[in-house]
């Protein structure tokens, strides 16, 4: 993987994430009953991210940035299927530790993957145009994604953004067998 299939694969994760994010308070209000509820969801993600932070950096080396990045993103292709079934606050919350670990995962590989490929001299140029076309493609996802809840359902939306993390995993392990 060079520097600019890092910023396709990012961008790709970034819409696929974006397209549930802002749209996932909606499922917590089906689901639960108040705003404290979706406080305990998201703290619950962070939290988690939080504790596997340290573990996930000591395997970042020894696994490899590629399958750290597969894994996140077949991981979210797997658990966003589930995010639709749930009925109870509770399947939110393990549903919320679980993409914690992911979102660890996804964070710590996306820093060691721009510590290893941006040029050291041009470093602040290089993490800068990175996160225009991944800002650019989260922002087109959201925008896309409310248009797509008006005419779907919000259900609709975690299923789409399932597909869209598994097509990024397939990119990804297409990049190492074609280095194979």
């Amino acid at each position: 993987m060079n520097y600019k299939r890092f910023i396709y694969y990012q961008g790709t994760i970034g819409m696929a994430s974006s397209m549930i994010f802002p749209f996932y308070i909606l499922l917590i209000r089906n689901v639960g009953d108040s705003y404290a509820q979706f406080g305990w969801a998201y703290g619950l993600f962070a939290l988690t991210a939080a504790l596997c932070f340290p573990l996930i950096g000591k395997y970042a080396d020894r696994v490899g940035d590629k399958t750290l990045l597969f894994i996140y993103s077949w991981g979210m292709a797997i658990l966003l299927l589930f995010f639709p079934l749930a009925s109870e606050v509770w399947h939110v919350y393990i549903l919320q530790v679980l993409m914690g670990v992911l979102g660890a995962v996804q964070k710590n590989s996306e820093k060691t993957v721009l510590a290893r490929y941006v040029t050291k001299e041009i470093a602040g140029t290089q993490i800068g145009n990175y996160h225009v076309w991944t800002s650019a493609a989260a922002a087109i996802a959201v925008i896309a994604t409310g248009y797509l809840v008006d005419f779907l359902t919000i259900a609709s939306i975690f299923y789409i953004a399932s597909l869209v993390f598994a097509w990024s995993g397939l990119q990804l392990w297409k990049l190492e067998t074609a280095k194979a």
